[in-house]
C-alpha cells in the first residue's frame, strides 16, 4: 500500500514537473505572438506602415519555427537514447537564455536594429528548445501513465500549453488595464517576458529532482536508427502530420493571431482582446482533459473524427458572423465556441499519435511529424493571413486558411478510422 502511494506521489510530482516546464516554455514562445501589436511599433523604424510592421514582427516570431525541427530531432535523439528527464532540462536552460535576450533588448529608437537581431537569435533558441519539448514531455507522460490512464495524462500535454495561453492573456491583460499605453510602450512590455525569466529557475529545480521511474530513464532498448524508422513508419508519420496540421492552423490562427487579429483588423480594444483570448484559453482548460479522459473509455479515433468534421462545419458560419458586427462580444462567442470542439480533438490527438509510433523511436519520430508540420505551416501561417487579409481586403481569409488545414486533419483521421494502423502499448519507463 505504501509503495502504491509512493508510486502515485512520484508520478504526479512528476507530471507537474513536466506539465510545469512545458506550461512555461509555451508562455515565452507565444507570448511574443501576443506582443506582435506593440513589438511592431518598438522595433521596426515609423517610417514602415502599420501592416508592413506588422508583417516585419510576424516574420520575426517565424523565424523561430526554423530550428523547432533540429531541436526537435536533437532532443529527440538524446531523450530516446538516454534520459527524457535530462532532454527536457537542457531545453528549459535554452529558453531561459532566449527570454533574457528578449527581456533586454533595446527598441529601434534607442540601438537600431541591435534590437530585432538580438529578438532573432532568442526566437531561434526558442524554436530549438520547444521543439524538442513537445515530442519530449508527450512521450514521457504516455509512458509513465497506468494502464487505461494514457489518454488522460497524454492529454496534460496539450493541457500545459492551453496554460500557457492563459497566463498570455492574463498577463496581457493586466498589463494593458493597469498601465497607460505609453507605460506598456516605454517599459512594461517587457514584464511578461521577465516573468517568465523568474519562474525558470524554479522548474528546473523541480525537473532536475525527477529521479528513478518518473524521470523517464528508458531500459536498454534497440535504436533502430532514424531512417531506418522513416522507412517503417512512413504511414503513421503522414497520418500523423495530417493531424498536427489541424491542431496547428487552429492553435496559431484561432488562438495565437486573436490579439493581432481583433486590434489590427477588427479595430477592437487591445484589453477586450487579451480578455478574450484568456476566455477561451481557460475554457479549453476544461475540455481538453476531459476528452483525455473519455478517451480512454471511448475510441480516440471516433472522438478526433467527429470533432474535425464538427469544426469543420461551424467555423465559417461563426467567423461570418463575427466579420458582419465586430465586437468582444461576438469575438468571445466564437472563440468559446471553436474552444469546446478544438479541445476535444486536441485532449485525444496527442496520445494517438505516440501510440501508433513505435517505442524504440517514438520521441525522435514524434518531433519530426510535430515540428516540420509547425515549421511549414505554423512558422509563417500569421504571415501568409495578414498578406491574405492585405491583398483581398476580406477579414474572412482566417477562417479559409484554418478549415483548409482542419480538411487535411479530418482526411488523416478518416485513414485511420478505416486502416489497420493501431495502437502501441508504450513500454514502461525505469
Amino acid at each position: 500500500m505504501m509503495d502504491r502511494s509512493h508510486t502515485a506521489r512520484t508520478r504526479w510530482g512528476a507530471i507537474i514537473g513536466s506539465i510545469g516546464g512545458n506550461a512555461l516554455e509555451w508562455y515565452d514562445f507565444t507570448i511574443f505572438s501576443y506582443m506582435i501589436p506593440i513589438i511592431s511599433t518598438l522595433f521596426f523604424p515609423k517610417s514602415a506602415g502599420s501592416v508592413s510592421a506588422i508583417l516585419m514582427s510576424t516574420a520575426l516570431f517565424g523565424v523561430g519555427f526554423f530550428t523547432r525541427p533540429l531541436g526537435g530531432i536533437c532532443l529527440g535523439l538524446y531523450a530516446d537514447r538516454h534520459s527524457r528527464q535530462e532532454a527536457m532540462t537542457l531545453g528549459m536552460g535554452l529558453m531561459a537564455v532566449a527570454v533574457a535576450l528578449i527581456t533586454c533588448a533595446p527598441t529601434y529608437e534607442q540601438a537600431g536594429v541591435t534590437g530585432a537581431v538580438m529578438i532573432a537569435i532568442a526566437r531561434l533558441l526558442q524554436g530549438f528548445s520547444v521543439g524538442g519539448e513537445f515530442a519530449t514531455s508527450t512521450t514521457f507522460l504516455v509512458e509513465i501513465a497506468p494502464p487505461g490512464r494514457r489518454g488522460f495524462f497524454g492529454s496534460w500535454q496539450i493541457t500545459g500549453q492551453i496554460i500557457a495561453q492563459v497566463l498570455g492573456g492574463s498577463v496581457g491583460y493586466l498589463m494593458t488595464t493597469w498601465c497607460t499605453p505609453e507605460q506598456v510602450h516605454a517599459w512594461a512590455w517587457r514584464l511578461p517576458f521577465a516573468f517568465g525569466l523568474f519562474i525558470i529557475p524554479l522548474i528546473l529545480t523541480i525537473r532536475l529532482k525527477m529521479s528513478g521511474a518518473a524521470a523517464g530513464k528508458r531500459k536498454t532498448v534497440k535504436n533502430p536508427g532514424m531512417m531506418q524508422s522513416l522507412t517503417a513508419q512512413w504511414r503513421e508519420i503522414l497520418t500523423g502530420m495530417g493531424l498536427v496540421t489541424a491542431s496547428t492552423v487552429s492553435f496559431y490562427i484561432i488562438y495565437g493571431y486573436v490579439v493581432t487579429y481583433a486590434t489590427k483588423i477588427l479595430h477592437l480594444s487591445l484589453t477586450g482582446s487579451y480578455l478574450v483570448q484568456m476566455s477561451a484559453a481557460a475554457s479549453m482548460l476544461l475540455v481538453v482533459p476531459f476528452s483525455g479522459y473519455l478517451s480512454d473509455f471511448i475510441n480516440k479515433k471516433l472522438i478526433i473524427f467527429v470533432s474535425l468534421a464538427t469544426y469543420l462545419v461551424i467555423l465559417w458560419p461563426l467567423y461570418a458572423w463575427l466579420v458582419a458586427s465586430p465586437s468582444i462580444t461576438r469575438l468571445i462567442i466564437m472563440q468559446i465556441s471553436l474552444s469546446f470542439v478544438s479541445g476535444m480533438f486536441l485532449g485525444s490527438y496527442c496520445t494517438l499519435i505516440t501510440q501508433i509510433l513505435s517505442p524504440a523511436s517514438r520521441t525522435t519520430m514524434l518531433a519530426i511529424v510535430n515540428n516540420m508540420v509547425v515549421l511549414v505551416v505554423g512558422g509563417f501561417s500569421q504571415l501568409i493571413v495578414t498578406w491574405l487579409i492585405s491583398i483581398s481586403g476580406k477579414a474572412m481569409a482566417p477562417a479559409l486558411f484554418v478549415m483548409s488545414g482542419v480538411a487535411i486533419g479530418l482526411i488523416a483521421a478518416t485513414y485511420l478510422l478505416l486502416s489497420p494502423i493501431s495502437e502501441q502499448t508504450p513500454e514502461k519507463t525505469t
